[in-house]
């Protein structure tokens, strides 16, 4: 427990820290927890210890003085105690094991065994690592010197022939390090230096060793390091802490305290210090202690040399490494070479390459070599001849075993030389054992097969006769058996067959008596019952057509109301139009009446007179009229009378004459009749009893159905309610679970998307350092052997996880072709090395189509259930088909306008000659008819629509009070015709449907109406601005020139598109199919138009062409006739101009170019070319159709040659500029747009169906026909990806310097940050500096950027990336920066990012990105500026801050508000308690405990696929890019 104790205290020695007063003094810490448990544990005292570790004792001749130290000295001080401490418990346990090992006898050997060092190379390579390797030169010097003498003792003692081996010497570094002069020398006498120091020493070594030992060597951006050839690898040290830990000097205070201990073993360890370690006891483990350092005493007394204290560490450390080879000389050494299978310690794992790099390090595939250069395997006469007497035949077999091997070998082994014979051994060289070994093999391998066929033979024979005796008994008695059952089945058979036939007889005779019987029965009430059936139904039938000549009946006359109702009120309506029109003429002409009174005032006084005597006359006729009525009635009251009572009295005395002949008979009709009238009185109350009942059952019935149809109402209603319900939480599920699963799938294909890019952007780093590397080659002199780099067994290398040793083993040639090569012939790099990484690529692309067909399907599933849910069947009723004709006709009329219009615009297109256009011409003044013919018929049409929605609305209130009518009154009416329960039923719930379908009805024409009506107005109102428009537009054209108008034209029709297009897109959002069909229709007029302009385009070449030759032609006739004629004739000769046609040459879209001009067309188009002028003057992508039409031509001759030649090319000149010009954004952007128009043309014109939808006949035809150049497409991918990527770090390096002083240090509001708050530095001088960035120069950056992409042609979606990856990399580095400084988090500040942040999402909605998701990436930052905002003290706020703040982390959100500083005396700071309550509410939230945002991160780029419409034949090549080589095919 002693030891363990110790142990813990050199620990928590170790974890002691200094705190420094000044520069010359330093401070333990009060109370410091490690070294009060490093005294408790050493049983010292606290205050001497912490005293003599920051104080040193100096003596002079006559006094004593106590110094401080600095801290760096008492940080030496502390290691060297611990070091110390550990060395002397060390030797104190050696001691112990010896002293227990100890034996009186005389020892006259031993066995040790020695743990050698591992070979160590770090990053940072010191004195430690520099004794180890050291050491281990030794080591391997003397096991090579073992080995190999073993072995040519071995040859030597066999008497062979044999020629001395040469091995690799590592005696020339070892003399560097301890010869004279050497290292050790040099630092030792450094040590010795008063004022020595570590750049001294390096400066020695420099002076010393360079260029003077090849071993020795100096980096190139250091002066204080130095590197040394080992036998296993270049090493380099860092010179720094050399001294320091040489000298390793303890203090003899120190030294003093601990012997002062109260525990016991701690003094024992000190006791015996000055003694000298014997070579035996020093190092029984092998190991070499490191610290072997000099108690440095307080003063020196007088006398005393002790030279051991003086020694430093190094000249220990060879005093007793050469100790130990002494000991290793003096004995036999074996030798067990321990390799790791892995650094992880796995199992069942093997590393390969770090095995051989264990096994290279050790010098064991050294020895190996050797080995297999002389003669590895050995037998033994008799040994070999008993291995090998299988190979030997009887005749060849001899007394003397050493002749027969002779013998054997010389037939066997036909080379000589790959065998020798020694004494008592056979020597073979490597391979000829296992070649002997085959042969044995197979000789062995025939006897056995031998043997096994003639036993498997044998045995399969003897088997065969057994079974086949076995066999013929079988069938003897099988067969006897079965003719005996046979036999008997014959028999039986015959008599079941005769017993069936009479019981089968019988029981068929019985049962057709049965089914006769029955047959007879059932016929006749069934004929009965059919009988009864249908006089049943005749009756149903004759009572059916009662019933349904009432109800048929009565259905026509309520319908024949409603409709008379109708025509009556349509009638009405019209009167009263009519009425309202005479009533308007009226009153204009009562207008002018009054104005006819104004101006004839006399006359109204005899008027009014005629008017009372005209009055007068007509009472007075009317009084007359009366009075004569009068008299006429009296006098034929009088006459009727006169004449009634002569008709009475001749029917009296006609009466009296026959009623004494009827007495008799009608005193017995009187006897009958009152017989009569009983009885009815009878019938009369039975039948009005019944009626009274009826009537309540009726009434009964009627409200049980109206209970019931409640009942089924509420019913119906709540089964609505809950189906909408459950398809509404259906479809919110399946909503929910389509993003959920959508997202996921995002988020993967982005993860497999963004491992991918990390891929290649390490290959393309990789790539770099190769390139790099070969460069370094080239320019060094001495190549030297690379080698192996080997770490220790406690894996302490600190290499990064992406430097591979295998790169250094695979360019171990490439150094030496590289220098007989001339620089100027390198060949490209190779496109077969990125062919290799493309099958992980096409498994991803299939498993991203197939995601993105499932989440298609899924949306289509989506939208098709809610087309479903939203489609209702539009039902027209017979009452609205008036207005429904109208709406057609007003419509077909539009339709009429429309084509109307086009067919002006076609006309304007159209036309080119200044005589068609012209004001005064007739085509002119037939353009302005049809305008406005067009005008006028707008207007009728307005009208028509105004009288039909006033018609609407009068019908709309003429048809509620019909709705609103109650049932009962028509149940009332029926029920009085209708005597059938069911009958009332079936009337009442038809009457009930026809209600609801008619207001059904009546609301669907109603919202159809109105929204056709609105449709309307808006057609008509643009209809109208089209119509002013071209108006204007054909004024402006009749005033220019012919060529001015026909490009006006053009750009009013692209234009005109252009807004189509947009109206289109909002109108047809919600439809995908019908928009895409509307783009494609869209696409073809496009096409249209640019075909039109390359027709006028060979049009105007031709003209100038032609115009070329007739000058030339005029200039030699000119020339020509004026040596003949004389000047008066060619004036007065009159020169006709000739038109001569040229035939144009018809294009296909290649480019030719001799295999020899390839590396020039590279130079010309690629290396040399300056984006600037071609984005300005050039179409965008130009390089990129120019090299997919070279492609074309190799692909057309089918050469697949130089196809490759020309790809690989192009894609490495690529490589070279953007190597070149990597930092400049101009370049790299027009690189990337163009590679991924090369792509994109790939794409297209692959002749793979899904890329040849939008392309046109002709593109088709220029489809590739020969190669298929798929992988290549992905290798441009992958360049592209590269590409996209040195774009981001170029944005990024451009926009870092901007961001902090714009976002945050600039105040964009002035005067809201106001006093800035106490104790914080000024981190700018002032706000309108000119060194300082604002947020308008970072807008303008973001302006420059955006430009630039757009004119070289970069696809949208990818400059929505861009832009997405520049706000990402705002927000993140803002982010940053607020969460590290103290000064930016105030609620002002807040403020000043809202609007910051408020300025770009401006910026992105005026270049239409907000559909980028670049406001997305801003999320984090306006939260934190959010958060600065937001008031911060009860619960409530702590709630809301958590459910706001949802894209910042826990750390981020308490760092903010930790860092919250308030400016003035309004705001206070954030309490602990409400830091921890946020604390408290957010364990819970799943999110990375990181601090600060990753501002190197790339968003996982997409490259989709963008046709091009331009055709390949139209292409021009400038004169400017120095192709005249090229020939257009």
């Amino acid at each position: 427990m002693g030891i363990f104790r110790i142990l813990a205290g050199i620990l928590h020695l170790g974890n002691v820290d200094f705190t420094s007063r000044d520069s010359d003094s330093c401070t333990v810490p009060p109370k410091h927890e490690p070294l009060t448990i490093f005294c408790d544990l050493m049983g010292v005292e606290y205050e001497e210890m912490a005293h003599w570790l920051c104080h040193r004792k100096l003596a002079t001749a006559t006094e004593t003085y106590i110094k401080p130290i600095s801290k760096l000295h008492a940080i030496n001080a502390r290691d060297a105690l611990a070091k110390h401490i550990y060395a002397n418990l060390f030797n104190w346990i050696v001691d112990h094991v010896n002293k227990a090992l100890h034996a009186t006898v005389k020892q006259h050997s031993f066995i040790g065994v020695l743990d050698i060092y591992g070979f160590e190379t770090f990053e940072i390579n010191s004195f430690e690592q520099f004794c180890i390797n050291y050491a281990n030169e030794k080591l391997q010097q003397q096991f090579n010197m073992h080995v190999f003498k073993l072995e040519q003792e071995e040859y030597m003692k066999e008497q062979i022939p044999w020629t001395l081996i040469d091995f690799y010497d590592n005696q020339p570094c070892i003399n560097l390090i301890e010869a004279k002069m050497g290292i050790l020398d040099l630092l030792d006498e450094e040590c010795k230096m008063p004022k020595g120091s570590d750049d001294t020493w390096a400066q020695k070594l420099y002076n010393t060793h360079l260029n003077k030992c090849a071993l020795f060597e100096k980096p190139r951006m250091s002066n204080k390091a130095f590197i040394i050839k080992h036998f296993a690898d270049k090493v380099e040290y860092q010179c720094e802490g050399f001294l320091e830990k040489n000298k390793d000097t303890v203090y003899e205070e120190q030294i003093k305290v601990l012997k002062s201990s109260k525990f016991k073993l701690l003094p024992e360890l000190f006791q015996d210090e000055e003694k000298v370690l014997s070579p035996t006891s020093a190092t029984p483990s092998g190991r070499v202690p490191l610290s072997r350092m000099a108690v440095k005493p307080a003063k020196a007394r007088p006398g005393q040399t002790s030279k051991e204290h003086k020694k430093t560490v190094g000249h220990q450390f060879r005093n007793s490494l050469h100790l130990l080879m002494e000991t290793l000389n003096a004995t036999t050494p074996h030798y067990v070479r321990c390799i790791k299978p892995n650094d992880f310690k796995f199992p069942f794992t093997f590393d390969e390459k770090r095995a051989v790099q264990q096994l290279r390090a050790c010098g064991v595939l050294e020895t190996i070599r050797i080995s297999a250069a002389g003669f590895p395997s050995r037998w033994t006469y008799q040994e070999f001849f008993s291995r090998y007497r299988v190979l030997m035949k009887q005749r060849d077999v001899l007394s003397d075993r050493k002749q027969t091997c002779k013998n054997v070998l010389e037939k066997l082994i036909l080379d000589k030389d790959k065998y020798q014979f020694g004494k008592t051994k056979i020597f073979f060289r490597a391979g000829q054992v296992a070649y002997l070994e085959k042969i044995r093999a197979d000789k062995l391998r025939a006897a056995c097969i031998r043997i096994q066929k003639t036993i498997r033979g044998w045995l399969m024979r003897k088997k065969y006769v057994r079974m086949r005796k076995a066999a013929v008994t079988i069938q003897r008695y099988v067969r006897g058996y079965q003719a005996r059952c046979y036999a008997k089945f014959l028999r039986r058979t015959r008599a079941a067959i005769t017993i069936q036939k009479f019981q089968r007889m019988y029981v068929i005779r019985r049962r057709y008596r049965c089914m006769r019987d029955a047959t007879i029965a059932l016929q006749a009430l069934l004929r009965g019952y059919m009988a009864r059936n249908k006089y049943q139904m005749m009756l149903r039938e004759h009572k059916a057509i009662v019933i349904q000549k009432h109800v048929r009946g009565w259905l026509a006359r309520v319908r024949y109301r409603r409709t008379s109702k109708a025509i009556v009120y349509l009638q009405c309506c019209y009167r009263r139009m009519m009425a309202k029109r005479e009533l308007k003429k009226l009153k204009i002409e009562a207008r002018s009446v009054e104005r006819y009174k104004k101006l004839h005032i006399g006359l109204e006084n005899k008027i009014m007179q005629l008017q009372r005597k005209i009055d007068e006359q007509n009472k007075e006729y009317k009084s007359l009229l009366e009075k004569m009525s009068n008299l006429e009635i009296t006098y034929s009251t009088e006459t009727e009378k006169l004449r009634s009572d002569v008709e009475r009295l001749r029917m009296s005395e006609e009466e009296a004459k026959n009623a004494t002949n009827r007495v008799l008979s009608l005193q017995d009709e009187i006897a009958k009749l009152r017989k009569e009238l009983q009885q009815t009185q009878s019938e009369k109350k039975t039948i009005e009893e019944w009626a009274d009942k009826y009537k309540h059952e009726t009434e009964q019935l009627v409200s049980e159905l109206k209970e019931q149809n409640t009942l089924l109402k509420t019913e119906k209603e709540e089964l609505n309610r809950r189906i909408h319900d459950q398809a509404k939480e259906i479809t919110e599920t399946m909503e929910k679970k389509l993003v959920e699963e959508t997202k996921q799938l995002e988020l993967d294909l982005n993860d497999e998307r963004l491992r991918y890019q990390n891929l290649l952007n390490e290959f393309s780093r990789l790539e770099e350092r190769y390139d790099d590397l070969k460069d370094e080659m080239n320019l060094m002199v001495n190549i030297p052997k690379p080698g192996h780099k080997r770490t220790d067994s406690t894996h302490s290398s600190n290499e990064s996880e992406y430097t591979f040793s295998s790169e250094i083993t695979e360019a171990e040639d490439l150094p030496l072709r590289m220098e007989q090569e001339p620089s100027e012939k390198k060949a490209p790099l190779d496109m077969s090395l990125f062919l290799k990484l493309q099958k992980r690529v096409t498994e991803l692309e299939q498993e991203k189509q197939s995601l993105q067909d499932e989440l298609d399907r899924k949306e289509e599933q989506a939208l098709r259930a809610k087309a479903k849910e939203e489609e209702r069947p539009p039902i027209r009723g017979a009452e609205l088909e008036y207005e429904s004709l109208k709406r057609q006709e007003l419509e077909s009329e539009n339709k009429k306008l429309k084509n109307e219009l086009n067919e002006l615009q076609k006309a304007l297109t159209e036309t080119r000659s200044p005589e068609v256009t012209a004001p005064g011409a007739p085509a002119y003044r037939v353009l302005l008819d049809q305008l406005t013919s067009v005008s006028e018929e707008l207007e009728v049409r307005k009208e028509e629509v105004l009288i039909l929605r006033s018609q609407l609305v009068s019908q709309k209130e003429a048809i509620q009070p019909k709705n609103t009518m109650t049932d009962a009154t028509i149940l009332l009416e029926d029920v009085q015709k209708m005597k059938d329960k069911g009958e009332i039923a079936q009337a009442y719930i038809g009457l009930k449907e026809t209600n609801r379908l008619l207001e059904s009805q009546l609301q669907t024409q109603k919202k159809s109406h109105e929204n056709e009506l609105e449709s309307l107005r808006g057609e008509i109102q643009s209809l109208k601005e089209e119509n002013n428009r071209q108006q204007q537009l054909l004024a402006q054209n009749l005033q220019l020139p012919p060529e001015a108008r026909i490009e006006a034209s053009l750009q009013h029709e692209i234009t005109r598109l252009t807004n189509e297009n947009l109206f289109c897109e909002e109108l047809y959002a919600d439809d995908p199919k019908k928009y895409q069909s509307y783009r494609i229709s869209l696409y073809r007029r496009m096409i249209d138009l640019m075909e039109q302009l390359e027709k006028q385009d060979k049009t105007v070449r031709k003209l100038k062409k032609q115009l070329k030759v007739f000058a030339k032609k005029i200039g030699e006739l000119e020339v020509g006739q004026m040596e003949n004629i004389s000047p008066g004739q060619i004036i007065d000769e009159p020169i006709r101009p000739v038109n001569i046609p040229r035939k144009e040459k018809d294009f296909q879209g290649m480019l030719e170019y001799k295999k020899e001009d390839e590396q020039k067309l590279v130079k010309n188009l690629i290396l040399e070319l300056k984006p600037r002028g071609v984005a300005v003057n050039l179409i965008p992508g130009l390089p990129a159709y120019i090299l997919f039409m070279c492609v074309r031509h190799a692909d057309y001759l089918n050469d697949d040659q130089k196809v490759r030649s020309l790809l690989t090319s192009t894609i490495n000149g690529i490589k070279k500029v953007l190597k070149k010009r990597g930092d400049d954004f101009e370049t790299v952007s027009f690189w990337l747009s163009n590679t991924c128009r090369f792509l994109h043309c790939l794409k297209q014109y692959s002749g793979e169906e899904g890329f040849m939808k939008h392309n046109t006949p002709r593109q088709n035809e220029h489809c590739l026909t020969n190669f298929d150049l798929a992988e290549y497409r992905q290798v441009l991918s992958d360049l592209a990806i590269q590409i996209y990527q040195q774009l981001v770090r170029v944005l990024e390096n451009i926009l870092q310097p901007m961001i902090v002083s714009g976002m945050l240090e600039h105040e964009t509001i002035q005067g809201v940050s106001g006093v800035k708050p106490t104790g914080l530095r000024k981190r700018t001088s002032s706000i309108a500096d000119e060194g300082t960035y604002t947020l308008d120069s970072i807008i303008r950056q973001l302006n420059s950027f955006h430009s630039v992409m757009c004119q070289h042609g970069m696809d949208p979606e990818l400059i929505k990336q861009v832009v997405k990856q520049m706000f990402y990399i705002i927000g993140a580095i803002t982010l940053n920066n607020l969460l590290l400084r103290k000064d930016m988090c105030s609620w002002s500040k807040g403020m000043q990012i809202r609007y910051n942040v408020s300025q770009l999402e401006e910026w992105l909605r005026d270049k239409n990105l907000m559909n980028s998701g670049a406001k997305e990436t801003l999320e984090p930052l306006i939260q934190a500026a959010q958060l600065l905002q937001v008031k911060k003290k009860t619960d409530e706020d702590a709630e809301a801050i958590c459910s706001m703040c949802n894209a910042l982390t826990t750390a981020q959100i308490v760092k903010v508000l930790n860092l919250y500083t308030p400016v003035n005396e309004f705001e206070e700071r954030v309490l602990v308690s409400f830091i921890r309550t946020i604390q408290m509410r957010l364990r819970d939230r799943k999110d990375s405990p990181q601090l600060l945002m990753d501002a190197k991160h790339i968003f996982p780029v997409t490259f989709p696929f963008n046709p091009s419409s331009l055709a390949l034949e139209t292409i021009q090549i400038p004169a400017s890019l120095g192709l005249g080589f090229i020939s257009r095919v």
